[in-house]
């Protein structure tokens, strides 16, 4: 029998990847739905400072996330030839070895963090649940592995549905039992527990220690540069909380991590869907440049077509809903800071794309560069405007750096052969046109939960209406081909 892996043809790589975003896309739309409403009652039910305390202790964790793993997962996908056993079982190894020293080491000075932050002893347990939970992580690393290479992704986001609804659904019990911070406590141990079992029934792979020094050299020739890539935006953003923990309130953090949510929840359903597609295809394409750059004009089409007028969309409404929805008041003062991480979306919906396609094509190093600029650039831009503006000046830092993002096609351009001035500008000006509409209407309309919902649906229909007007052949050629794709046997 032929190994579906190493044989993947051109045109059932582009099947796999056009049904892997649509049903990506789809599966996670109640997940979507279940996390914004979960996520939407937690901000009822907790304070400010609560998320600021959770933000932060998160922010920490995610410093041993990306040193805990070497970019050796990456190059497994990335890799042109199928990996062998021993590629897995040495990137298993090397993996496990460096979690559980990170692990040891963090449990070790829990301690001393928490005192350092003036965490209670709820504090501490949510710190040191969430290092445990590296391990619980680190398992699910080449079960996942195996499902990307063979772009399985309809199994590949099973695991993730039930993480997050074993995740929120304890959080909010909880949270509504009045347990505070430990509502994230007991939430993080029911997500790690969950995805570990399910992902090993979807694919099981049966752990083995192992080390091949060449292996181990091949893999990080490309993974070294690949997470070094992870570990300045781990500077940039996570290690800035970090810091940002001490001179700002926990409250600040709290509205800092408020927007942040509610801003890049168009990235994390749209953008992150395509993203994690479209890695393992652009890498099974890397060698057609011209089938690739398709491919790519595709993913940006999606991904704006969606991002953009979400964004807008929120960044309308959101001042109508803080004032109608009770008890919601409280995070007024967040509002500035939801409009500049908007900006930072509508920016990183693009050059994320870019980039992702650079790492696909075997070029991190590219991507490092931008990295070094973004990270030095974020830090020395973060610590006047806070001193000037206070905790706005977080949003306002955000806002400048990703503006310098646009830059990424330029270097995707003189790789590969692309053209994506209309996929950009296009949905771009429908939704401003959106939004003017919105916020019309909202000075017409009654103040009420009706009024915001007819708002909304207005929304809707005029972007809708206008997309048509723009893109009626883009749109209908971009359907007949997702049927298609669905439609055939991969």
């Amino acid at each position: 029998m032929s190994d579906p892996d190493f044989e993947l043809d051109i045109e059932l790589i582009t099947k796999r990847a056009i049904s892997g975003v649509v049903t990506f896309t789809l599966r996670t739309f109640f997940l979507q739905i279940f996390t914004f409403f979960a996520t939407f009652i937690l901000t009822i039910l907790l304070e400010p400072s609560i998320f600021g305390i959770f933000f932060v202790v998160s922010a920490l964790l995610n410093f041993l996330v990306y040193f805990s793993d070497i970019g050796l997962a990456a190059a497994l996908i990335q890799k042109k030839e199928k990996p062998t056993e021993e590629d897995l079982a040495t990137t298993f190894t090397i993996q496990q070895v460096i979690i559980l020293t990170l692990v040891t080491v963090g449990l070790l000075f829990s301690s001393q963090v928490a005192k350092f932050y003036n965490l209670d002893a709820n504090g501490l347990q949510l710190l040191r649940v969430l290092i445990f939970s590296l391990v619980l992580s680190s398992l699910k690393t080449i079960p996942s592995i195996i499902l990307e290479r063979q772009l399985k992704f309809s199994r590949l986001v099973i695991p993730q549905i039930l993480e997050n609804v074993a995740f929120y659904t304890v959080a909010v019990v909880l949270a509504y039992l009045k347990f505070g911070i430990a509502a994230f406590t007991w939430a993080v141990l029911a997500r790690g527990i969950t995805g570990l079992v399910t992902i090993y029934i979807l694919s099981p792979w049966i752990p083995k220690l192992s080390f091949n020094k060449a292996v181990a050299k091949s893999l990080t020739s490309f993974g070294v540069p690949f997470q070094l890539n992870s570990i300045l935006a781990l500077l940039k953003d996570d290690l800035l909380t970090v810091f940002l923990g001490k001179i700002l309130s926990f409250t600040q953090i709290g509205y800092i991590g408020w927007a942040q949510k509610w801003a890049f929840i168009p990235l994390r359903f749209f953008m992150d869907n395509v993203n994690k597609v479209t890695f393992p295809a652009y890498s099974r394409m890397q060698s057609h440049s011209e089938k690739l750059g398709k491919a790519i004009e595709k993913s940006i089409f999606f991904v704006t077509y969606f991002v953009y007028p979400s964004v807008f969309g929120m960044a309308a409404i959101a001042p109508k809903v803080i004032d109608i929805i009770p008890k919601y008041g409280k995070w007024e003062p967040a509002l500035p800071l939801l409009y500049l991480f908007g900006v930072n979306a509508i920016f990183s919906a693009v050059s994320t794309t870019f980039t992702n396609a650079l790492f696909a094509t075997g070029r991190p190093k590219i991507v490092l560069k931008f990295m070094v600029f973004w990270t030095t650039s974020t830090w020395l831009l973060t610590y006047p405007l806070v001193s000037k503006f206070g905790y706005v000046g977080v949003g306002i830092a955000s806002a400048i750096v990703a503006v310098t993002s646009i830059a990424t096609v330029y270097f995707v351009k003189k790789e590969i052969p692309i053209s994506v001035g209309k996929s950009i500008i296009g949905p771009l000006a429908i939704s401003i046109t959106m939004f003017l509409v919105v916020k019309s209407l909202q000075n017409v309309l009654v103040p009420n939960l009706l009024g915001l919902i007819i708002t909304i649906i207005s929304g809707v229909v005029v972007y809708i209406i206008l997309s048509f007007a723009v893109f009626r052949r883009h749109l209908f050629e971009d359907a007949m081909i997702i049927i298609k794709s669905l439609l055939s046997k991969s």
